[in-house]
């Protein structure tokens, strides 16, 4: 396991309990970044899943897993999180969830799908990941990826008079390194903050990695918050109505 796993296994194991209650139990509104964000965004590009065979790449408590199995997807998953593996067990005890590596794949066969909710930004090597996710795929097969915007990773916050305001790619743009931040959640019983740092990469860099590995881009989503997140979640809704916070990659495996 590289480093950058070793680091997001555990940072996840610390908090898996609460995180998929936050998810599921103690916020019914959903939680904004997920279900009303990025979530719409990913479920459109996967589009009538029904008799596919998907793999989740990185399935945490496997809240996708069960949706996609709901809708008459035939799913497999893994995920470096062994208490997150253990949590999608309970919630889907007849599917196939396996602790594994996104550099070393836990399966040999073939998908119709591979998809990653907001993980591959935790990885540094993308051609290595790459890689592994063109051993799983049909020819033809799509690669559905969802991760932060390269643009809002770089902002800055600024202050204008009292308050402050995240101002995009000021200065660091073209700066690919690792970006520190927290997540932050409250489940209800908490408040909680976990350091974690993701990859940034350029637009172009993106573009060419995916090309670099025998893929085609066949669709591409800015993440735009739904309508009733208008009125659950106001600031969230105004600010991510402006700034595009993810992205979400559809590519096809020649």
């Amino acid at each position: 396991m590289k480093n950058d796993e070793k680091v997001t296994s555990r940072n996840y194991d610390s908090i898996a309990r609460e995180y998929h209650d936050m998810r599921t139990k103690e916020n019914p509104k959903g939680w904004f970044y997920n279900e009303l964000l990025e979530m719409p965004a990913t479920l459109e590009l996967l589009g009538n899943v029904r008799s596919k065979k998907i793999l989740d790449f990185g399935c945490g408590t496997g809240i996708y897993a069960k949706l996609l199995t709901k809708k008459g997807a035939i799913v497999k998953g893994f995920d470096i999180s062994g208490e997150m593996i253990k949590i999608a067990k309970e919630e889907n005890p007849n599917l196939d969830l396996r602790v594994g590596s996104g550099y070393k794949i836990p399966f040999r066969e073939k998908f119709d799908i591979v998809f990653a909710s907001l993980v591959v930004h935790y990885l540094e090597d993308w051609d290595k990941m790459f890689r592994e996710v063109k051993k799983v795929l049909k020819t033809n097969g799509y690669f559905i990826f969802s991760t932060g915007n390269p643009v809002s990773e770089v902002g800055e916050k600024i202050r204008v008079g009292k308050k402050k305001y995240k101002a995009l790619g000021i200065n660091n743009y073209f700066r690919e390194s690792k970006i520190r931040g927290v997540l932050k959640f409250d489940n209800g019983k908490g408040k909680f903050n976990k350091k974690i740092s993701v990859c940034h990469r350029t637009y172009e860099t993106i573009i060419k990695t995916i090309i670099r590995n025998g893929f085609e881009i066949v669709d591409y989503r800015d993440a735009f918050p739904i309508k009733k997140s208008k009125k659950l979640f106001p600031k969230e809704y105004e600010a991510y109505s402006n700034i595009p916070f993810f992205s979400v990659w559809k590519v096809m495996k020649k």
